[in-house]
């Protein structure tokens, strides 16, 4: 039931944002899911909360939007992100990360732009560079799960360390060294 809780968070908010006009992508373990199932749907793994990516000149229009769909919008200890009604909880919210932007100022790298991005059947997702490099650069331990599960199902390998700024192949090349991590 959480997982069709989820999908259909994802669906709701994703159609708001598209009906409402306001660029975005698709980030974060929902992105994983979205091209680890390319491939094996098998390998994909739930994740609770969805991560929006959004230009910080288009937050109104994403307040506006997903506040029509019934989301709520807050920011808290410097986090803005939105809960699915008044009672929703910051575990399985909608976070909201600026494109371009550190996510963090000790991040090595930004966030992606919202035109890396590519339209599905379902909703617009980061490219999958884009992910991989973000992934990288966030890197706690569940991102490292992400990539490992991308690299487990062939999505990048070791030829990806070229594409990548020095700090981030190196971790993508740890992660492929050591597999079981």
């Amino acid at each position: 039931m959480a997982i069709e809780e989820v999908g259909d968070r994802l669906r709701r908010a994703t159609q708001a944002l598209a009906a409402g006009s306001v660029p975005y992508a698709v980030t974060g373990g929902n992105a994983v899911a979205e091209w680890v199932g390319r491939v094996d749907r098998a390998a994909v793994r739930f994740t609770q909360d969805i991560d929006i990516l959004l230009r910080r000149t288009d937050l109104p229009l994403a307040v506006s939007a997903l506040e029509q769909a019934g989301f709520v919008f807050r920011h808290a200890a410097g986090i803005d992100f939105f809960t699915d009604g008044p009672e929703g909880g910051f575990r399985d919210g909608v976070h909201v990360l600026f494109a371009g932007e550190k996510v963090r100022e000790e991040y090595v790298a930004p966030a992606a732009n919202v035109d890396e991005s590519e339209s599905t059947e379902k909703f617009n997702v980061v490219t999958l560079e884009a992910l991989v490099r973000m992934k990288l650069t966030s890197f706690r331990r569940k991102d490292q799960v992400h990539l490992q599960d991308m690299i487990d199902v062939g999505l990048i390998d070791a030829t990806w360390t070229n594409r990548l700024i020095p700090d981030l192949a190196a971790r993508l090349q740890m992660l492929l060294d050591d597999p079981d991590g």
